[in-house]
């Protein structure tokens, strides 16, 4: 049972942004803890994954999902502990996975939930075997189908996305050539992902630079950015490339349409560029975690987390991912871990 005395604290949004987002666009307010019902779970989150497409749900633009309405609770994936519950499948203690948002408690149904395997960090769930995972998995294995030997590029190669994406590119082994946006980044991609390669967009001649990393040409890239480094990728491509179009995060702060790049490459070369949204292959997860899960406990998979600590952090923190300044998967400790509240 929740004390009485207990509040949940929330995260709104308050304005939509024009351009870059701002902490005033976020409005903080307290409500009651919700009470389950016949069939409901009530939840306490302990994490809060930040990613990207939080951007494009602050924005009333047409889009793939709804946007987050004013004065809504903002979006985001959730690491929680049930603390009350009147669901034959869930009881009190268990840890699950599901989609609680910015906020310190949340009650539903429970659909949607995943109790976790605890033998894991729990923050993986929402990480390296969670939603950013499985979209690395799905765009490289299911739309980039690498080959032996082949050249895969990936863009933002040391976020919780890119940093995956090599890792398996390697696994099945491909060469892996990482973009990232500092000389600290680009080392970590090398010398503790494994990738063969990795450059700085921000103080290298880009085309340059991948030229000489690339000399046989790109059969994959993955693109998590588009603007220059899509531009630079596609004058080297190989005749049959594929490009897994993840995202396009140098535009989700742009107030107008920003210039394309050069498309012919993909005619001459017959590529194939395809977009995907990883909430559309939902049917995926049990092969992702087959495969992914043991490499994670083995040690084969390696990730990299930026925590940053209290619900109040989540805005401020959200703005610096989507300006590149956090170094691995973004996540907010809300809470203690159970049996970590001393």
């Amino acid at each position: 049972m929740v004390p009485a005395t207990v509040t949940n604290r929330q995260i709104r949004l308050r304005k939509r942004p024009v351009g870059k987002p701002a902490p005033d666009d976020f409005e903080i307010t307290v409500a009651s803890v919700p009470v389950p019902g016949d069939g409901e779970v009530l939840r306490r989150t302990i994490y809060l994954s930040l990613d990207p497409y939080m951007r494009g749900r602050m924005s009333d633009a047409r889009s793939y999902a709804a946007p987050v309405s004013l004065g809504g609770v903002m979006v985001g994936h959730t690491v929680s502990e049930v603390v009350e519950s009147r669901h034959p499948s869930f009881q009190p203690g268990d840890v699950v996975a599901g989609y609680d948002g910015w906020q310190e408690y949340a009650c539903s149904a429970g659909g949607g939930l995943r109790r976790l395997d605890r033998e894991l960090p729990l923050t993986a769930a929402i990480g390296i075997l969670g939603m950013p995972g499985l979209t690395a998995y799905v765009g490289l294995i299911d739309i980039g189908q690498p080959k032996a030997n082949e050249t895969v590029v990936v863009s933002a190669a040391s976020g919780a996305v890119g940093s995956v994406v090599g890792q398996l590119a390697k696994i099945r082994a491909c060469r892996a050539v990482g973009v990232a946006g500092s000389a600290e980044k680009c080392r970590y991609v090398v010398e503790e992902l494994g990738f063969d390669a990795c450059v700085n967009y921000k103080s290298d001649d880009l085309g340059a630079a991948l030229r000489a990393v690339c000399p046989d040409g790109v059969d994959i890239y993955f693109d998590n950015v588009g603007g220059a480094v899509l531009a630079a990728v596609l004058r080297l491509i190989n005749r049959g490339a594929r490009i897994p179009l993840c995202g396009l995060i140098s535009e989700y702060n742009a107030t107008d349409p920003p210039p394309g790049p050069n498309l012919r490459p993909l005619l001459v070369n017959r590529a194939t560029i395809r977009g995907f949204i990883v909430s559309d292959h939902s049917d995926r997860t049990g092969a992702f975690l087959q495969e992914c899960a043991p490499l994670v406990r083995a040690g084969r998979l390696r990730y990299r987390e930026d925590i940053v600590d209290g619900l109040d952090a989540a805005p401020r923190a959200l703005i610096g991912l989507l300006e590149g300044r956090n170094f691995g998967k973004l996540i907010v400790r809300v809470s203690a871990e159970p049996g970590r509240e001393s």
